[in-house]
């Protein structure tokens, strides 16, 4: 083999190898205190402050169980997130809330952070997921 093409390989090569996503890891959403099994728990996990409670980088819904249920949410790169859930108890699909716009249904938040007047803000839910993986245990209210 010529070496102009040799380099030309071990540069195309390299390019792949650098073109490769950073470490995925798996993120478990332990949600506790869940009050009845009927319905769904919603998960949506959230990368910054931009797309907090607009827009998901992922999102995952379980049948719901009575105490505790597992999500897994698959392949997120290592990095800052945060996650809000709610319990879809009466299987609708949507946030339930009152004629004032407050929510009639369980939610919560990651760091079990609580607003105040409104939901809590991206730097209350931010938690670090390492590339290892990680739990993060969530109780609704």
């Amino acid at each position: 083999m010529n070496p102009i093409r040799s380099a030309a390989c071990l540069a195309l090569s390299l390019t792949s190898l650098l073109a490769l996503p950073a470490c995925a890891a798996d993120l478990t959403v332990r949600v506790a205190d869940i009050p009845s099994a009927q319905g769904s728990i919603m998960v949506a996990v959230y990368d910054g402050p931009a797309n907090f409670l607009r827009r998901p980088v992922q999102s995952a819904r379980a049948n719901a169980a009575t105490g505790a249920v597992d999500i897994v949410i698959k392949d997120l790169p290592a990095g800052g997130y945060g996650i809000a859930v709610f319990h879809d108890a009466n299987g609708n699909g949507k946030m339930d809330s009152n004629f004032m716009g407050i929510p009639v249904e369980d939610h919560a938040f990651s760091n079990n952070a609580r607003g105040n007047m409104g939901p809590p803000s991206f730097d209350q839910v931010k938690f670090s997921l390492p590339a290892a993986g990680a739990t993060a245990t969530i109780s609704l209210r």
